[in-house]
């Protein structure tokens, strides 16, 4: 099928400016270009440039193959099984450098073996499993097909350094100024492809203010339970990536609305579904309204302190119920999460480091409850304490009790002596019965 000729935008007609690149990925295009490769800026860094946004990084794509691009720089190491890539670093910066592919097998220009085995014996370059998804794709092709195997119009656009201008083979920047998300191709087949696309769309949607695109949206409303197909562990990055982008608001709201978050957290859409004492699970809503709100104001927010703002409320509720079963409390905090984040496990893997780190936080709740309570210098030096005394923030902001918490705690870390905590304390805790020994013989005295 022949596609249309790629619309060619010159320099005059865009804004995007050398100066408001980064200077070294100025570098790895003029190498590339001066050695005769075709050199261009893609995806996520071209888009928001033309939208007058800060790039968090700079992808490039070469003709050049990534041994050609390891013999260039010093500094590469090549990575990645599934999408072969150059990684340039440059302190902490890393420029990520990709060749042209290629979205069938007839047309590729593959690289040659470079270990001396017979094809037969590598690992297929273009593989994908029965139902469809893509397993691996190591076939290089040309600008053109580069740009249609990519996930969506906007992120297709490219940046020549050759005569500084944008290239647009999928119609990129009409999307772009409709403000809309659209996959390139078929949305069936793309997102059978990678399911993760799906998420990506709503991220975008979310970060950019845009919409999807009626039969991308249609696609992801029918495709959203084979999100599961895709591995644990991408799966929690993505969230990552889609909580943290500073719209996670509106990003809940696009996976609610789509039926993502129901195939991604199943237990936990269900309780949202329910009421306890009447009252509805508002929780994660103003948690991301919250979370919002930090980003803007430059503050980070750790993973763990991310999911427990996500999920504390009903964890704790399923803590309060192994408490009324007769289990100690800090044990059933622990219990609580071990099993939330085990039964999440087959579709979003959470790292343990991080599940323990929730528990911590959560835990450390009952502590502030006890306020003053013994020695609470030794309080504020446990290593959960930045991340736990920031969700007592949050609870404080819809409960005042938590409130006055929040503020004698302030006062103690400004040096101030503050007064007496007026709030209601939680259950002491028991007291250790000491065992009674044996009485030892006085000296001199037979045994």
């Amino acid at each position: 099928m022949n596609q249309p000729s790629p619309s060619i935008i010159s320099r005059d007609r865009h804004p995007i400016s050398r100066r408001s690149l980064s200077p070294n990925a100025v570098k790895v295009l003029y190498r590339l270009r001066d050695n005769g490769f075709i050199a261009c800026l893609v995806g996520g860094c071209v888009r928001d440039l033309l939208l007058g946004r800060e790039p968090k990084d700079f992808d490039i794509v070469t003709d050049a193959t990534p041994t050609q691009i390891k013999k260039l720089f010093r500094n590469c190491r090549l990575v990645g099984r599934r999408f072969r890539l150059a990684h340039l670093h440059f302190g902490e910066e890393i420029i990520e450098v990709a060749t042209f592919r290629s979205a069938s097998p007839e047309t590729a220009l593959n690289e040659p073996p470079e270990d001396g085995r017979d094809d037969a014996d590598r690992d297929e370059l273009h593989l994908r499993d029965d139902d469809g998804m893509l397993l691996r794709d190591n076939l290089f092709g040309t600008p053109e097909e580069d740009a249609l195997r990519r996930d969506f119009t906007i992120n297709a656009l490219t940046y020549n350094i050759a005569d500084f201008s944008i290239v647009d083979s999928v119609g990129g920047m009409d999307d772009l100024q409709h403000g809309l998300i659209r996959t390139i191709g078929f949305p069936l087949v793309r997102f059978t492809e990678d399911p993760v696309r799906m998420l990506r769309a709503v991220r975008f949607a979310a970060l950019l203010g845009f919409e999807i695109e009626k039969d991308s949206w249609d696609a992801i409303l029918q495709l959203a339970p084979t999100i599961q197909r895709a591995a644990p562990a991408r799966l929690y990055e993505e969230i990552l990536k889609l909580f943290l982008c500073g719209e996670a608001a509106r990003t809940l709201q696009l996976l609610r609305q789509s039926g993502l978050f129901t195939a991604l957290f199943p237990r936990f859409e269900e309780w949202m579904a329910t009421e306890s004492d009447g009252f509805p699970h508002t929780g994660i809503g103003r948690a991301t309204a919250w979370v919002d709100d930090r980003r803007r104001e430059g503050e980070p927010v750790s993973p763990p302190l991310l999911l427990t703002l996500m999920f504390g409320q009903y964890l704790a509720e399923r803590s309060e119920r192994l408490v009324a079963g007769g289990m100690p409390p800090q044990p059933a905090i622990h219990a609580a999460t071990a099993d939330f984040f085990g039964d999440l496990a087959a579709t979003v893997r959470v790292p343990q480091r991080v599940c323990t780190a929730v528990a911590a936080i959560l835990s450390c709740q009952g502590r502030f409850d006890r306020t003053p309570g013994k020695r609470p210098q030794s309080f504020v030096s446990r290593p959960a304490f930045a991340d736990a005394f920031r969700y007592l923030r949050f609870a404080g902001s819809s409960d005042a009790d938590r409130q006055r918490l929040v503020a004698w705690w302030e006062q103690h870390l400004a040096g101030v002596s503050p007064p007496e905590a007026s709030v209601t304390p939680g259950p002491a805790p028991r007291k250790k019965r000491r065992r009674r020994g044996r009485r030892r013989p006085r000296s001199g005295t037979a045994a």
